[in-house]
């Protein structure tokens, strides 16, 4: 039944296209009640956006518990495990506006609503367990100067400017953070493979009121992955809505992402070297493991953005009973902003009542009146205590921490360390990983004008790694530092994405691509195959509609391949049969930057021809040493500054996984092969080898590259997306 329009005070309206006037070429009159209502919704339709975390994508869903923390907390939703308890989840980028693009190089937002049976809990964290600042007296300031410059603003969502820089190199404990923005783990792939951290240290009470200090993780199902720049910038033009779009498509088609909640539990003074009261440190996961506790799972999309995704009003203050604060500065200061911002952007003190925030128990305080109330008390009493009406005992009881101490302006010595974890962090990067920090300090610290600044930057990195420091130097024209501080040597494997056990591969997505003649059997096997697994195909034609397979009947394409880019897909399949490919310019690109991407790419007969039109060369097949020639060619990888820092590769952890860096370079023995073009050439093929020779590359480092020339690459190419590939390769023989 469709309802009836109406104005607000519910009177139908009859007509909305036309304003009521003085004759149909007459004025419009000042008593059209429905113009001047309509009007004025539209033009206060805009609520301030965030300051920081402005863009951002949200959905709901639920937690539930699987390991009680009796001995450690009352709060309800981490003590029964019977309980299910509702979420709502926002991410967002720090810097942008909320017009903003979702992949630049940036912090990300992990804010979760808990709608537990004591009142709601919000865990207010980033993708980063560590941030900028110590003391949140410094918050406008960093958010100052990471904006965009106030002359002229610019430029939007990217601390690649000034501005920034001056700040950052003026306050060294911005160190830790700022490495790990200039690390892969600022371009995520997706917010369903991100991880989260509550940043701060919290405080659980138990029913004996004893507190223990806690760190909180979220751990993603689907594998921690990244983008790698050069794409994360090529997405933001082709599809600026990349990660949003990625995490609504998923859930409206079933494929609810979840993530472990886990916790690391300490003693309030349990470490020597690991302030815990300070947010610019962590604790490694090989001092302190993260016990996994709970799984969130986000199963619906939001029915309105605004309403929902906008509105939603996360404060770190929002603790249930047997959860409280410690003294960490930062959270401290956290403590006031988030309720005062809300009060700005939401009009008023009710915003609790939107239905977002609206805890999902029963509310009772004396509370009244103010903008936006929503609810209609019929108690005449509005304040305690009361002889009127009966009230239960408070139920929020604060930790009874002993507090003394003169008043100062003062920082304790255990906050002075700003560059050992720096280091830490540093020495636990794969090789790639490694290259792509020195990549991204010589990207940012080139755009910066000043170079005061650009020489401030190399002094600090000289204290993390004089290698990190003297290969950015070399990038940006300032000259080598002198060796200052011995690098510690101590590493962590849970930083390095490098080390990550395979993952699954559901949702990952292949681009298939097509044309007229393709083999229908080969694309069909491929299909099913990865399907399978729940990986998604896209099957990328000419033009919209169908093409003709080798068998003579029409196949429908998913979209064309104009539409689309290499970018926004995780591996690239050419089949067989579609002899107009390799003439094909869009596809040969496609390829190409797919390759240059590190992407792994499947290609039988015909689809083979591609590839070598693209310039990816391939070792000769049934040649001695063949495979491993062609291994290292497809490693390549991390750009002509890495031997300058990386020293020796190591195989590292990747080493057990080698088939899925394996070239497999014999040719497709499929119906369309060799019978109707005679054949192949090697001579493409042996240079490739040669060149490949020359790499000192080991396929080991880097197991999570394919280059698969098979009949039946399938099972090759899940082995591929398993692993976790954030590397790009050395295409200096690739055209752009």
């Amino acid at each position: 039944m469709t309802a009836a329009l109406t104005t607000d005070q519910g009177i139908p309206v009859a007509d909305t296209d036309n304003s009521l006037r003085a004759g149909a070429r007459g004025p419009s009159l000042l008593e059209d009640f429905h113009l001047r209502e309509k009007l004025m919704r539209f033009d206060h339709e805009r609520i301030p956006e965030r300051v920081v975390y402005a863009r951002g994508a949200g959905a709901h869903g639920v937690f539930k518990l699987h390991t009680p923390l009796d001995d450690y907390t009352t709060a309800d939703f981490l003590t029964d495990p019977d309980a299910e308890t509702p979420v709502f989840v926002r991410f967002s980028t720090l810097q942008g506006s909320r017009g903003s693009t979702d992949t630049p190089r940036d912090a990300r937002g992990f804010a979760t609503k808990f709608y537990t049976r004591q009142g709601n809990f919000d865990l207010v964290g980033s993708n980063m367990p560590v941030f900028f600042i110590q003391d949140g007296i410094k918050f406008p300031d960093l958010v100052h100067a990471l904006k965009p410059e106030p002359h002229h603003e610019m430029p939007q969502a990217s601390s690649a400017h000034d501005t920034f820089w001056d700040f950052v190199s003026l306050q060294p404990e911005t160190m830790h953070h700022v490495i790990w923005r200039m690390s892969d783990r600022a371009l995520p792939r997706s917010y369903r493979m991100m991880q989260g951290f509550g940043v701060h240290t919290f405080r659980l009470v138990n029913s004996q009121g004893r507190g223990t200090f806690v760190k909180f993780h979220w751990r993603p199902s689907l594998g921690t992955h990244s983008l790698v720049f050069d794409e994360a910038q090529r997405i933001s033009g082709q599809d600026p809505d990349f990660n949003r779009r990625d995490l609504w498509d998923a859930i409206a088609s079933g494929n609810f992402p979840s993530w472990e909640l886990g916790v690391q539990l300490f003693s309030e003074f349990a470490l020597d070297d690991v302030d815990l009261l300070d947010a610019t440190k962590l604790v490694p996961e090989e001092i302190v493991p993260v016990t996994p506790v709970g799984r969130l799972t986000l199963n619906r999309n939001p029915d309105n953005f605004f309403a929902e995704t906008e509105q939603v009003a996360f404060n770190v203050g929002n603790i249930v009973p047997g959860i409280d604060f410690t003294d960490d500065p930062l959270l401290q200061a956290r403590l006031f902003s988030y309720l005062d911002s809300q009060l700005n952007r939401l009009g008023g003190p009710n915003f609790a009542q939107l239905p977002v925030n609206r805890p999902h128990v029963p509310v009772h305080n004396h509370q009244q009146d103010g903008s936006h109330q929503q609810r209609v008390p019929t108690s005449r009493v509005t304040y305690s205590p009361s002889s009127l009406a009966a009230e239960a005992p408070a139920g929020f009881v604060s930790y009874p921490e002993t507090v003394d101490g003169p008043k100062e302006r003062k920082r304790s010595v255990t906050f002075a360390d700003h560059y050992s974890q720096a280091t830490l962090f540093w020495n636990s990067m794969a090789p790639w990983e490694r290259a792509h920090i020195v990549e991204a300090y010589r990207f940012e610290l080139g755009r910066v004008t000043s170079m005061a600044i650009r020489v401030r930057m190399v002094e600090h990195l000289n204290r993390i790694d004089h290698d990190l420091a003297a290969a950015v130097a070399s990038g940006i024209g300032v000259e080598e530092p002198v060796r200052s501080v011995a690098n510690h040597g101590r590493s962590s494997t849970s930083l390095s994405q490098a080390a990550a056990a395979p993952a699954p591969v559901a949702t990952r997505k292949v681009a298939v691509l097509m044309g007229d003649g393709v083999s229908a059997r080969w694309v069909a096997r491929l299909r099913d195959d990865l399907t399978a697994e729940g990986v998604v195909v896209d099957l990328l034609g000419p033009v919209d509609g169908t093409v003709m397979t080798d068998d003579g009947l029409p196949m429908e394409v998913t979209r064309a391949l104009s539409t689309v880019a290499s970018v926004v897909y995780d591996a690239v399949a050419v089949p067989d049969g579609v002899l107009a490919l390799p003439v094909d310019g869009p596809a040969v690109h496609f390829v190409a930057e797919a390759y240059k991407h590190g992407k792994p790419i499947a290609a039988s007969g015909t689809g083979v021809d591609v590839l070598l039109r693209a310039h990816i060369q391939i070792p000769a097949a049934g040649s001695p040493g063949a495979d491993a020639a062609g291994a290292a060619f497809a490693a390549r990888s991390a750009g002509p500054s890495a031997g300058a820092f990386n020293g020796p590769r190591s195989a590292g952890p990747s080493a057990a996984a080698e088939p899925a860096g394996t070239v497999f370079a014999a040719r497709s023995t499929g119906p369309s092969a060799g019978a109707t073009r005679g054949p192949r050439s090697a001579a493409p093929a042996a240079a490739g080898a040669s060149s490949a020779a020359q790499s000192s590359t080991s396929v080991a480092d880097i197991a999570d590259v394919s280059l698969i020339v098979a009949d039946e690459p399938a099972s090759r190419l899940l082995a591929a997306l398993a692993m976790h590939r954030n590397h790009d390769r050395d295409v200096t023989s690739i055209p752009a």
